[in-house]
C-alpha cells in the first residue's frame, strides 16, 4: 500500500496526467488511479479528482465511493467534474448549463486558502457543460468568474471543488492553487526522479521472475532508456532494433553506433521491403499504423523467438492518445504499441511498460539520472510508425526519399544555427498533392514539403515555433535547390489542438 503520496483519481479528461506531472513538478510524489481504485490508493497524503468527458448526472456515470473517501481523513480537491461529483454526492444539485463554457476566463477569489497570494483577477482555462445550480448545504463560495458565478466552492475545512483546470497553462496562477492545496497536506511523500528509478528497477524485477525481457529499440529517447533501465536493473534482455525502412536518413546506422556507446547489445532486423510491401496501395491513415504495427510484432517475434515478457517504450502521452488505458478519454489515434495484439499480450500479463506514467521530460530526467549522454536524451521525439505519419496517402520509396532528403537538411540547419534544442520536436511532411512551379525557365509540377517546429512541455499542447523568417529562408533555398521532387516549401503554423503535431 503506498503511503503519504498524492491520490489523483482519472475520471477521463484528457489533462488528468497533467495534474500527476504538475504536482511532482512541486516536489511531490503522485500517482493515477481509476475511480473504482479508491481504495487502493492506501494512505494517501491527499486527493485530487480530475475532470472528465462525462456528466455526473448521465446514468452510469463514474462513481467514488464517498464513505471511503471520507475514511482516508485527507485534504480533497474536485476538479471541474471532481467538483460537480462532490456536489452532487453531498447534496448538491448539477444540471447542464445555458451555454458550453470553453477557454478563458477570470477569476475572483474569496478569502480561501486555496487562493493565497493570487492575484485578485487571475485568468483560469474553463471546459465544462454542467454547472452546480445548487451548492450542498454547507458550502460556502471560494471564489466567482468575473460574473460573479462560482466557480470554487469549499465544501468542509479541507474539501475543495474548482470549476476550472489548474493544471493547464493557459490557467496562469494554476500551480499557485495546486501548491496551496498541498500545503494541507503536511504529510505529502516528496518526490525525487532516484526514488522513482529505484522504485522502476524493483517494479521490473519483481515482474521479470527470472524470465527473459525483449525489448524493442529505435534509438529514440524513451526506447533508449527503457533499454538501458533494463540492463541497470541486471534482469535477462534482449534488445530488438527493427529496421522497417520508415526511418530517416541514414539513422539505422546512427541507432547502432548509439547503442554500442551505451554498452547495449542490439539485433538489428533488416525489413523495410516487407513493410512497403505491407503498406503499398493503403492510405488510411489508422489502417497503416494498425499494419506497422501488426507487421513490427511478427518480425520483432520471428527475432526474439520464443518471448516470455515484452517491454516497451511507452509514455502516458501514448495511452491517453490512444484511450486503451482503462480511463475513459476518447480515442485521438491508434499508436503502433497500442494495437490489438499488443493488448491482448498485456491481458496475459506478458507486457511490461515501466515508462507508461512519465512525460518525455521525465523520461529525459529518468536517463540522466541512468547517466545516458545528453546529446542521445536532447533528441527530438520521432514517431513509433516513422516517415509513415510524416507521408500523408500512399507511401512509395519515392516519397519516402524526398521526405528523408528534406528532413536531413531540415534538422541538420536547425543544428547548425543553434536553433534544434530550443524547439520541442521538428520534422519535414510530404503533403500529397503536385503543384505547378518554375524550375530552369520550364514548367514543373512537383510535390510540397511541410516543415513543422513546434514549441512544448509534454506534447498534449503545442505551439508553432516563431523562427526568425531569413532562417527559414535559407532552409526553403536548401530544399528547393537540394531535393529533387519539390517546387514548394510550406512552414505549419498550426497549434496543438485542434492540430496534432504530426500530420497522421
Amino acid at each position: 500500500m503506498v503511503r503519504n503520496h498524492i491520490a489523483v483519481i482519472d475520471f477521463g479528461s484528457q489533462y488528468t496526467q497533467l495534474i500527476v506531472r504538475r504536482i511532482r513538478e512541486l516536489g511531490f510524489f503522485s500517482k493515477l488511479y481509476q475511480p473504482g481504485e479508491l481504495p487502493a490508493c492506501g494512505e494517501p497524503a491527499a486527493v485530487i479528482l480530475s475532470g472528465g468527458p462525462r456528466s455526473v448526472t448521465e446514468e452510469g456515470a463514474p462513481d467514488i465511493d464517498l464513505e471511503v473517501l471520507r475514511a482516508m481523513g485527507v485534504p480533497v480537491l474536485g476538479v471541474c467534474y471532481g467538483m460537480q461529483l462532490l456536489s452532487q454526492k453531498l447534496g448538491g444539485y448539477v444540471a447542464p448549463g445555458n451555454t458550453r463554457e470553453y477557454g478563458p476566463a477570470r477569476l475572483v477569489p474569496n478569502n480561501s486558502p486555496l487562493f493565497d497570494g493570487l492575484s485578485p483577477n487571475s485568468q483560469i482555462w474553463m471546459s465544462h457543460s454542467d454547472t452546480v445550480k445548487q451548492q450542498p448545504p454547507g458550502a460556502t463560495v471560494a471564489g466567482c468568474n468575473q460574473d460573479g458565478v462560482p466557480v470554487a466552492l469549499q465544501f468542509a475545512p479541507q474539501w475543495f471543488g474548482i470549476q476550472f483546470h489548474p493544471e493547464v497553462s493557459h490557467s496562469h496562477e494554476g500551480i499557485k492553487i495546486l501548491a496551496n492545496f498541498l500545503k494541507l497536506a503536511p504529510h505529502a511523500e516528496p518526490f525525487r526522479i532516484e526514488s522513482f528509478k529505484a522504485e522502476l528497477i524493483a517494479m521490473i524485477q519483481e515482474r521479470a521472475h527470472g524470465r527473459e525481457i525483449v525489448c524493442g529499440v529505435s534509438g529514440g529517447v524513451d526506447s533508449t532508456v527503457l533499454a538501458v533501465l533494463l540492463k541497470e536493473a541486471k534482469v535477462p534482455h534482449r534488445a530488438i532494433f527493427v529496421d522497417t525502412g520508415l526511418m530517416r536518413k541514414d539513422e539505422a546506422d546512427e541507432v547502432e553506433r548509439q547503442f554500442q556507446q551505451l554498452g547495449v547489445r542490439i539485433q538489428t532486423i533488416h525489413a523495410g521491403e516487407r513493410f512497403l510491401a505491407a503498406l503499398a496501395g493503403e492510405g488510411d491513415p489508422e489502417k497503416k499504423r494498425k499494419i506497422i504495427g501488426n507487421l513490427f510484432i511478427d518480425v520483432f517475434w520471428e527475432a526474439a523467438a520464443n518471448v516470455e515478457m515484452l517491454a516497451q517504450g511507452t509514455l502516458y502521452p501514448d495511452v491517453i492518445e490512444s484511450a486503451t488505458s482503462g480511463s475513459i478519454a476518447s480515442k485521438i489515434k491508434t499508436h503502433h504499441n497500442r494495437v490489438d495484439r499488443i493488448m491482448d499480450l498485456a491481458k496475459e500479463g506478458r507486457v511490461l511498460e515501466p515508462l507508461s506514467e512519465l512525460f518525455k521530460d521525465e523520461v529525459r530526467a529518468l536517463g540522466r539520472a541512468l547517466h545516458i549522454p545528453a546529446d542521445i536524451l536532447g533528441r527530438h521525439p520521432f514517431p513509433g510508425p516513422g516517415l509513415a505519419v510524416r507521408c500523408p496517402g500512399e507511401i512509395t520509396e519515392d516519397k519516402l526519399s524526398i521526405i528523408r532528403d528534406a528532413d536531413a537538411i531540415w534538422m541538420g540547419m536547425l543544428k547548425s544555427h543553434g536553433l534544434y534544442d530550443k524547439v520541442w520536436q521538428a520534422c519535414a511532411t510530404l503533403i500529397p498533392v503536385k503543384t505547378v512551379g518554375v524550375k530552369g525557365d520550364e514548367r514543373s509540377y512537383e510535390f510540397a514539403i511541410s516543415l513543422r517546429a513546434v514549441t512544448s512541455e509534454d506534447a498534449m499542447t503545442a505551439d508553432w515555433a516563431r523562427l526568425p523568417y531569413d532562417f527559414l529562408a535559407q532552409v526553403s533555398n536548401a530544399i528547393l535547390n537540394g531535393v529533387k521532387g519539390i517546387n514548394r516549401v510550406l512552414y505549419d503554423i498550426s497549434t496543438k489542438p485542434p492540430a496534432s503535431i504530426e500530420w497522421e
